[in-house]
């Protein structure tokens, strides 16, 4: 049930919006390749097409044409737990009474069960929190709410992570959860002085590639409201934390290089976690290579600040999904492969620094390093522009239990006997805030333990009893 997907919603009066919906998908497609869909409206009721698949698959001329109207959203996502089938693609639609609405989020509801409850939704019976959380705005709005009031009344109640665009009879809404724990702003098309239409999307890349401007991000727990082209904003939940808790993981991983949050462009910011690695464990070696894409900007800045050549080691197969988010660890494994190949001249008899994102369970990098072994490389040394990754997120990423976690059961020196390189060496969390630019924003669970929001109630009580 736990999503860390792409969102997008535009309205654009007297214009047919589907096609630049698309473009927004495919710009958002990194942060999920499992499904895709979308959601118009055209004056008369709302058209919903969905399907399993990337994008580019997903859609054709014929289905694009077929969706009408100039106010859309859409979709793009990853699933996590088991929850791989058409059902649980997004945008999920409700028609109550009067009232129909399609709704996409990116995120995870760490109360789930709690609200199915009150839904009347058996436990087996949940396709994903964002269907649970559909049902809930439904149920307000067949007692007559608006579609405003349900979702004041009902998001109160929810706990966890999300960012939603919600379409409504000639209405966009977008509002991020009253931590800020997943990425949402807001576009412009047009000039300021005459607008032609307005965008809300995941990363500011969807912006730029549908030659939308970027006015500002979305605050936490604020409500945007898009309506006759207009926009108003009102703050319907009062933020949980002095500073915006966003995943820092979207600034190691997530998010596309050419993003901005926080006011921070992401590759920059990976540059200079690779100058700060270099400084904090510097290796000698021959070539510094990152791991395509995330580790490439980390590994020129490490190559930068060192003063050791920076190469391409490593040709990535741009078809292939990110095996981090792939919905099974034999997917994952396999992916590796498949996805990334060693340029043996550049490899053989080199001394190697290998820079990378993260280690989540190991496996993955065990196979990476093995292949470049067989390349041919006469050291491997491993640089990692996050720290160990050693808690489960509640509030989007795939990693469920602390069993799972390489660095919750093993020493970093451990791991650099399980995953077969010569050293292996993390950032620190100071040097990855400094390279970010932040001093204690951001949301950092995965990495310290230290969770913002509540978590489920089985993990509390095991958390507490270690």
């Amino acid at each position: 049930m736990k999503e860390a997907c792409g969102v997008v919603g535009i309205m654009a009066p007297g214009r047919a919006v589907s096609h630049l919906v698309y473009d927004a998908l495919v710009a958002l497609q990194h942060r999920g390749q499992e499904s895709a869909g979308m959601a118009t409206w055209d004056h008369e009721g709302i058209t919903v097409f969905k399907d399993n698949g990337l994008v580019a698959s997903v859609f054709n001329e014929q289905s694009l044409h077929s969706l009408r109207g100039d106010l859309a959203i859409g979709h793009t996502r990853y699933s996590t737990s088991g929850s791989a089938n058409w059902t649980a693609a997004q945008p999920v639609y409700r028609s109550a009474g009067r009232v129909g609405f399609a709704l996409g989020h990116n995120g995870n509801l760490t109360n789930t069960e709690q609200l199915a409850a009150r839904a009347g939704v058996l436990p087996g019976m949940l396709i994903s929190d964002s269907d649970v959380l559909a049902q809930l705005i439904a149920f307000r709005c067949e007692e007559g709410r608006t579609l405003t009031e349900a979702l004041a009344e009902v998001l109160v109640d929810v706990e966890g992570a999300y960012s939603l665009v919600i379409l409504g009879d000639g209405v966009l809404h977008g509002i991020r959860d009253p931590f800020g724990f997943r990425p949402l702003c807001l576009g412009r098309l047009g000039t300021e002085d005459a607008p032609e239409g307005w965008v809300l999307a995941s990363e500011s890349p969807a912006l730029e590639v549908i030659g939308a401007s970027f006015v500002r991000e979305v605050r936490p727990g604020e409500l945007i409201t898009i309506l006759d082209n207009v926009v108003t904003s009102v703050q319907l939940l009062e933020p949980r934390s002095s500073e915006e808790k966003l995943c820092i993981f979207e600034f190691v991983y997530f998010a596309r290089p050419d993003a901005y949050l926080m006011g921070h462009q992401v590759h920059s910011a990976r540059h200079r976690m690779g100058e700060a690695l270099a400084r904090q464990s510097f290796v000698d070696a021959d070539l510094v290579m990152g791991v395509p894409d995330s580790g490439v900007p980390a590994a020129e800045g490490f190559a930068a600040a060192s003063g050791i050549p920076f190469g391409f080691g490593l040709v990535k197969n741009r078809y292939i999904g990110r095996t981090f988010i792939a919905p099974d660890q034999i997917s994952r494994s396999k992916g590796v492969r498949r996805k990334l190949n060693p340029l043996r001249e550049n490899i053989e008899g080199r001394r190697l620094i290998v820079v990378d994102d993260s280690i989540v369970r190991g496996t993955t990098t065990q196979a990476l390093v093995a292949m470049l072994r067989d390349a041919g490389a006469k050291e491997v040394h491993l640089r990692i522009s996050s720290p160990p990754f050693a808690w489960p997120c509640f509030y989007g990423i795939d990693t469920p239990t602390r069993e799972e976690l390489l660095a919750s059961r093993h020493s970093v020196e451990e791991m650099r006997a399980f995953i077969g390189a010569d050293s292996l060496a993390f950032i620190s969390m100071e040097n990855l805030r400094s390279a970010i630019g932040l001093s204690t924003e951001c949301c950092d669970a995965c990495l310290t333990g230290n969770y913002p929001a509540p978590v489920p109630i089985e993990f509390s009580r095991v958390r507490s009893s270690t």
